[in-house]
């Protein structure tokens, strides 16, 4: 895999047709054109560049990167813009180890233009990661992430996942080209190396031999060296029978040195025509090296390696011949040794991303990378121990106090198991403290003051048993204080629950009312539920019965002509009626005078 940093789409180069993908997998920076400080930077026209502004930890994180061993190289560039600063000077890490510091002049050397790194890959994923220093802003041009074979310079007990090779240097001999594998034809195991061409140590008269010859034993597992690397070499002469190599490195480390040879000049034919010792800072390291006899054949490659402390600031090859035959070389390598960090627990790495999203911290402190390694640039705001028995660093403390925050605090902070401070006071924090705080049984002090946080104070923060700091003033909590809690405020704790006017409970704040119980509180509930839907039911009942008498009345009102004339008619019949009783009743009176 290879990225063009900056670049928008998908990139191919000269002259070999490389792909290099379109950018992405950074956590920041600006995209911007670039300048190539170095003729054998690859032909890319854009770069990413990391301003303090956006924090001094910015990384490329690529996932899904299968597990196995990889030639990580990281190309420099400048970015082509007035007032930028001409030669920027940082920090790299990688998976969590500082692996190289940028040193004053890189721009002016070909082979600190980039930065390469042998690396284990083993979580199927990769942190490149770049630490501002105060000397102008980090620019990258590219990244290549390029798998090579699994016993690739193993070089003894020491080798494995937690050790990193970083390329110090790599010297063809006897030619005057730069190559890499590629323009070698080198197979793709190799991780597509660069050897700097050399023709010269700079003695009074070292010769070149070169041959078109075959190269037996070349580009073979677990190296797949290139046989081009064997057809050049440098040789001693008669004046100066010596061939010494001097380089600068940095003190106190351990570094892996390997010389390649092959018997390529035809006047050594046989064992014994060419016999020297091999020096590095003056002790023999390789006696008597016949290269015929120790490779088996002429034209056939040799690769010798050893590993060394140096104390000093160089590294110094001699080839000392021996019974006055000549020496010849054919490529040096120079690793240095470099034992990874070990890494913070990946679950609370996790949780601090979260909380980083949910508190929307700013870009300035730089949560980006592992908050622990590399040690030279930690988080801000994130304090570490590390645990001998798991051999991981956890985090013991978070300090972000008056950093602005506006965000929520998560649960997910319950996964920070490990923490006995947490300080988040001065911001502007809103929503509820989360339940799960009251799981991290570790936590000493925690002071949430001057924020804006609801609701009530959970009460799990009572089963806190280590605690005796905690600052809850200035907020907007409510309900009453814990028992738990302020049944501890005579025992040397020192608890602060001022300034929330809904908080009740404790000395000093409002006395709360009658306590009910949480079956109490639901059988008031479900009370007022019934009484609601009767009133409802009422309402409905007397609405109905309304709207039936004023339909009645609508009726009435409609037939009131025909009700009148109803009326006079029974009125007039009941007379009728009246009136012919009466005659009746005086005919009954006067009937017997009539008949007498």
């Amino acid at each position: 895999m290879r990225i063009s940093c900056g670049a928008r789409r998908n990139v191919r180069t000269a002259p070999t047709y490389t792909l290099w993908y379109k950018d992405f997998a950074y956590t920041g920076g600006i995209p911007a054109n670039a300048t190539r400080p170095s003729y054998i930077t690859p032909p890319l026209s854009t770069l990413r560049y990391f301003p303090l502004s956006e924090g001094p930890n910015n990384c490329y994180n690529v996932n899904r990167v299968p597990k196995g061993h990889y030639t990580v190289r990281i190309f420099f560039g400048l970015v082509n813009q007035p007032n930028f600063d001409s030669e920027p000077l940082f920090d790299i890490s990688i998976e969590g180890t500082q692996v190289y510091s940028l040193k004053s002049g890189w721009t002016g050397q070909d082979s600190q233009a980039f930065l390469e790194v042998l690396v284990f890959i083993t979580d199927r994923s990769v942190a490149i990661c770049f630490h501002s220093t105060g000397h102008g802003d980090p620019a990258i041009l590219s990244i290549e992430i390029l798998q090579v074979d699994d016993g690739a310079y193993y070089f003894g007990p020491e080798w494995g996942d937690q050790v990193i090779l970083r390329t110090v240097t790599r010297l063809t001999c006897g030619t005057g080209k730069p190559k890499f594998d590629e323009d070698y034809s080198g197979d793709h195991w190799g991780g597509d190396r660069f050897w700097h061409p050399i023709r010269t140590f700079i003695q009074s008269a070292d010769q070149v031999r070169s041959t078109e010859a075959t190269i037996k034993k070349a580009s073979i597992a677990p190296n797949f060296y290139p046989e081009a690397l064997y057809q050049s070499a440098i040789v001693s002469t008669d004046s100066q029978l010596d061939i010494t190599y001097s380089m600068d490195v940095d003190p106190n480390r351990n570094y892996s040195v390997w010389l390649h040879f092959a018997e390529i000049d035809a006047s050594v034919s046989v064992v014994g025509h060419r016999v020297f010792d091999i020096l590095i800072n003056g002790d023999v390291t390789f006696p008597g090296v016949d290269i015929v006899k120790m490779s088996g054949d002429r034209y056939t490659a040799l690769v010798l390696n050893t590993t060394m402390a140096v104390k000093g600031r160089t590294l110094t090859i001699t080839l000392r011949p021996k019974e006055g035959s000549h020496a010849i070389i054919n490529a040096i390598e120079v690793f240095e040794v470099i034992t990874a960090q070990f890494t913070t627990f990946p679950e609370e790495v996790r949780a601090l991303q979260t909380l980083k999203s949910a508190l929307g911290l700013p870009l300035r402190l730089g949560w980006n990378g592992d908050p622990c390694v590399p040690q030279q640039h930690p988080w801000s705001g994130a304090d570490c121990q590390f645990d001998k028995n798991t051999s991981k660093w956890f985090i013991d403390g978070l300090a972000l106090d008056n950093q602005g925050l506006k965000g929520f605090l998560p649960g997910d902070i319950s996964k920070l198991s490990h923490l006995r401070s947490i300080n988040l006071s001065g911001n502007s924090i809103h929503g509820a403290i989360p339940p799960l705080l009251g799981t991290i049984t570790s936590l000493q002090e925690l002071d949430l003051s001057d924020n804006l946080f609801d609701g009530s104070i959970p009460e799990s923060l009572g089963q806190l048993t280590a605690l005796h700091i905690l600052n809850l003033n200035s907020n907007s909590l409510s309900g009453r204080v814990p028992a738990a809690l302020g049944g501890r405020l005579l025992h040397r704790a020192s608890f602060n629950f001022t300034d929330n006017k809904g908080l009740c409970g404790i000395p000093g704040l409002r006395a709360c009312g009658p306590h009910l119980s949480a079956g109490a509180k639901i059988g008031i509930a479900l009370g007022a539920c019934v009484v609601f839907l009767l009133l409802i039911l009422c309402l409905v009942c007397w609405w109905k019965r309304r709207q039936n008498i004023l339909r009645a009345q609508q009726i009435a009102a409609r037939g009131a002509p025909y009700a009148k004339a109803r009326t006079h008619l029974s009125h007039d019949i009941q007379m009728a009626r009246h009136h012919n009783h009466g005659h009746a009743r005086t005919a009954a009176e006067n009937g017997p005078s009539l008949l007498s």
